[in-house]
């Protein structure tokens, strides 16, 4: 039988804590000001001189009205490229959007950086974007205004796998899964790029625009012929000429309402659903007074289960074994999901053993790999939250076979074939990461609270153990020099392990304020509600015993 859970959450008035989050989530919203300021004032201004929206712009006229654009992949890119003049957001912008009432991944090419060039980081995104949309059976729109490869860093997006090759044959896997492609060329569309729109369901291009295998410049070099960029590829030539162009336009305003016109005359499942049910019982503003983001403190993760979960009501798994691990069920927007989180609380066995919060043990290792093959058994999605150190170590652990229970949980991770959804809220550790169905684990979806770090340990420890060996290759150093060493690779490590790192690289989708956290698992719920695993079963392989 569910219970509503009854919060234990005394100070519900912690000046101290609420002003910790307060500062970080000032610094935090200050960076996203800076990454929506896209390639700066006069790149935007330049755009609006050519008669040209800015991606952000287009998307904003392109959605429904009161609704949101679910941003993806904002801090792609973050702090990179600092040579080249940086690459706010990757130069891209993608997200779900709603559109005449459909759920549409939408794929933007942000002109104002780079003139829209692809760096490695915007192709990372742009194949992140439609596996999300694959997966999930979105319908998708990509707004094309991109002057192709950064030349300069050309070794870096042509040549392999995952590189831009990889976005036209996920156009041909997509359309041939069904999922509607809509184009509209809003500015260059250069070179390989070309066949992007080429390969989608439906084309609209504005006129001003163009679209070529090879400029003007190129051309001439190639084979000898002088013609100018509208006669060689602008839109009268591929709309009367060509014939590759569905739909001419003047210019972008009615590119976006062309493309709102084609939605509405074509059959597209409904996949923007929505549930009854009941909000918390329990407010999340009494996280900000709880979870003290300066330290490594304990608390206990139902607590803000409690706050995310409908009606604050679950029903726990084996609530007195494997405690490190919580596993429940619930429902999130009305939608049945299992759950299964780190706690953070010290543990006192029923032998009187001691257990460190964030640590996975033996017992709540398999814990989890059962309740894992319990939710695919049910068909339920299963949420992931992340605050975990890693596994246990030292000679108990080791001789109690600690891999091998280790290993039953990464193996019911990944066979799987339930949607995932990870949201990192602290650490997130060695291989406590993989099990946890971290990045490599094929997660439908991948958040994190801005205090979030990822690494193969935490900083302290890794500095000390880099330190040690070094010092030990190095001889008899002074404390001093010793010291010296140490700071300087524990602050290399702090930088690494920071979730902005991380997001630039695309380790996560997202990283979200806290108190959005329940609005965005209800919509990543929505949207991983599109699947078609219902009918599949998991196959688990050999299990250690």
């Amino acid at each position: 039988m569910s219970k509503i859970f009854k919060s234990k959450i005394l100070n519900t008035n912690n000046e101290n804590l609420r002003d910790n989050f307060k500062n970080m989530l000032k610094d935090f919203n200050n960076q996203i000001d800076l990454i929506k300021n896209c390639g700066g004032k006069a790149a935007i201004q330049k755009q609006h001189d050519k008669g040209r929206l800015t991606a952000r712009e287009r998307i904003g006229n392109l959605i429904d009205e009161n609704t949101y654009f679910l941003e993806l992949g904002k801090f792609a890119g973050f702090d990179m490229y600092k040579e080249y003049g940086g690459c706010p957001a990757g130069g891209l912008i993608s997200g779900i959007a709603v559109v005449n009432g459909i759920n549409f991944m939408v794929i933007a090419n942000d002109a104002t950086v780079k003139a829209g060039a692809y760096f490695e980081v915007t192709l990372k995104k742009t194949l992140r974007a439609q596996e999300i949309a694959f997966k999930n059976n979105l319908p998708i729109i990509y707004l094309v205004d991109s002057a192709g490869v950064f030349l300069p860093l050309q070794d870096q997006v042509f040549p392999d796998e995952g590189h831009f090759g990889k976005i036209f044959y996920n156009n041909a896997r997509l359309s041939a899964n069904g999922n509607i492609q809509i184009a509209s060329v809003m500015g260059p569309c250069v070179a390989g790029g070309a066949y992007l729109p080429v390969m989608c369901d439906k084309y609209v291009m504005t006129k001003g625009s163009s679209m070529f295998l090879a400029g003007p410049a190129l051309v001439k070099a190639a084979v000898g012929q002088e013609i100018d960029a509208e006669s060689l590829g602008g839109s009268k030539t591929h709309s009367r000429i060509s014939g590759i162009v569905d739909y001419e336009v003047e210019n972008d305003y009615d590119a976006l309402t062309k493309i709102k016109d084609i939605i509405s005359s074509i059959n597209i499942n409904q996949n923007n659903t929505h549930n009854e049910f009941i909000d918390p019982s329990l407010s999340f503003d009494d996280i900000y007074n709880y979870f003290d983001i300066s330290n490594n403190s304990q608390y206990d993760i139902r607590e803000l289960i409690a706050r995310l979960v409908d009606n604050s009501e679950f029903i726990e798994f084996k609530e007195n074994y494997g405690k490190t691990i919580v596993c429940l069920n619930a429902r999130i927007g009305g939608h049945k999901v299992g759950i299964v989180a780190n706690q953070k609380i010290v543990i006192k066995t029923e032998d009187n053993q001691l257990q460190l919060g964030g640590v996975i043990y033996n017992d709540s290792s398999d814990k989890a790999s059962r309740f894992i093959m319990n939710c695919n058994q049910d068909k339920i999605p299963i949420i992931f939250i992340h605050d975990v150190n890693g596994f246990m170590v030292g000679k108990h652990a080791e001789w109690s076979g600690i891999a091998k229970d280790g290993a039953k949980m990464v193996n019911a991770v990944s066979n799987s074939i339930v949607p995932k959804i990870t949201l990192i809220i602290g650490g997130s550790y060695g291989a406590g990461n993989y099990a946890m169905s971290g990045k490599a684990y094929d997660p439908s979806f991948i958040f994190a609270w801005p205090n979030s770090k990822i690494a193969v340990m935490g900083g302290d420890q890794a500095a000390k153990t880099l330190t040690s060996l070094k010092v030990s290759k190095l001889g008899s150093i002074s404390d001093e020099e010793k010291e010296k060493i140490y700071k300087k690779i524990k602050s290399r490590y702090d930088i690494q392990s920071d979730i902005r790192y991380g997001a630039a690289r695309l380790w996560v989708d997202e990283i979200i304020e806290p108190k959005d956290t329940r609005s965005i698992l209800i919509k990543s719920l929505c949207i991983v509600n599109n699947t078609s695993y219902i009918n599949n079963r998991p196959n688990y392989g050999v299990f250690q015993v």
